[in-house]
């Protein structure tokens, strides 16, 4: 990564630019995406920042210091031990004798990079789930508040006059499909007409018995993975709503040959921003919790699927979950549905005795 025989007029900046400039290659070559690298590079010029020296001076305390400063501001758990383990691989990377790097730090500097972080100085990885505990999923009333002001808006645009009744009609029906089939952001902004399939086992729903996934969430620089959202009779009225926008008001947009499914009145994909932005306008025009965001709706899916009654395998399909555990931690099963499965239990157990529980 250094041009040999060149005499830097900063070296030590130099080597550590081309440390950064190396990492980034190795990463590439393990088809991680910019999105990753990136942030991970500049986290590494912010470290080098926070700390006023360079890898081959850099010690544990540093480490801690850092630390100590993100908990000052109150960052989030699982951030500062992604920030952690960020500095952990890029130490991992520069004490790598394939690299070379610790025999050219002791030959210009006199000292070499170390791992400084170990078990003792960072945040351990106990809990599946380390999100904000404010974040739950939404209930039955709020759901239906929240689409209800959706589809109001709509009348309310055509009945002053102005423009913006197609779009308002879309992001109804977008929030919809996200609660619907239990869809994360990006993959349901880059939904195009093709990926709504038939079932053949419900040849009545026509092409709106499943959803194809092409862009679910990838995994250590895999490409996104697929699955198909089967749809479901508890929310059949998601179907209607789909087959409205597609067929009669989608056409009406300028653009409409092009496949994507949301489309805009200038002829361009919904972007995932656009989702986070008018969900949180329509949450706080009705005066729900701040807590809740787009993801909301995903958790509420994968609940309420639970407490329909569908089994835990065909949940975790659904939502794309390589894991239970990773079901698990989005399930929040009501009062209710507990109440029912107890009832059951009484009955199973006390019924044959003729009584109930002493």
């Amino acid at each position: 990564m250094l041009v040999e025989g060149v005499a830097y007029l900063d070296e030590s900046a130099a080597v550590f630019d081309a440390m950064l400039e190396g990492w980034a290659l190795q990463q590439t070559s393990r088809v991680l995406q910019p999105t990753t690298i990136n942030p991970r590079l500049s986290l590494m010029r912010r470290f080098r920042d926070f700390t006023g020296e360079y890898p081959w001076a850099w010690g544990p305390g540093d480490v801690e210091d850092f630390t100590a400063s993100l908990c000052a501001k109150r960052r989030a758990h699982s951030t500062i031990r992604g920030y952690q383990n960020t500095v952990g691989l890029f130490c991992d990377y520069l004490i790598d004798r394939r690299y070379g790097w610790q025999p050219l730090c002791l030959e210009r500097f006199g000292d070499a990079p170390v791992q400084i972080c170990h078990e003792w100085n960072t945040a351990a990885h106990l809990n599946e789930y380390e999100g904000k505990p404010e974040r739950r999923p939404m209930s039955h009333e709020e759901l239906q508040a929240f689409f209800d002001h959706a589809d109001g808006r709509v009348q309310r645009i055509v009945d002053s006059g102005r423009k913006g009744a197609m779009a308002a009609l879309r992001d109804a029906m977008m929030f919809k499909t996200k609660y619907a089939y239990g869809l994360r952001r990006r993959e349901l902004v880059r939904l195009d007409l093709p990926d709504l399939r038939p079932n053949p086992h419900v040849p009545a729903w026509g092409r709106y018995g499943s959803l194809h996934v092409r862009y679910g969430k990838a995994v250590r620089g895999s490409p996104p993975r697929r699955r198909t959202v089967l749809s479901v009779p508890e929310f059949d009225w998601a179907m209607d709503g789909l087959q409205q926008w597609v067929e009669q008001a989608r056409p009406r947009l300028r653009g409409a040959a092009h496949p994507m499914l949301w489309l805009t009145e200038r002829s361009s994909r919904v972007s995932v921003n656009y989702v986070d932005t008018r969900f949180a306008e329509l949450r706080d025009e009705l005066g729900l919790d701040k807590a809740l965001v787009p993801h909301c709706l995903r958790h509420s899916y994968i609940t309420h699927l639970i407490e329909f009654g569908y089994p835990e395998q065909f949940v975790r399909e659904q939502v794309g979950h390589r894991t239970a555990s990773a079901t698990a931690i989005y399930t929040s099963v009501s009062n209710d549905f507990k109440n029912q499965v107890l009832a059951r239990a009484l009955d199973r157990v006390y019924a044959p005795q003729g009584g109930g529980p002493r």
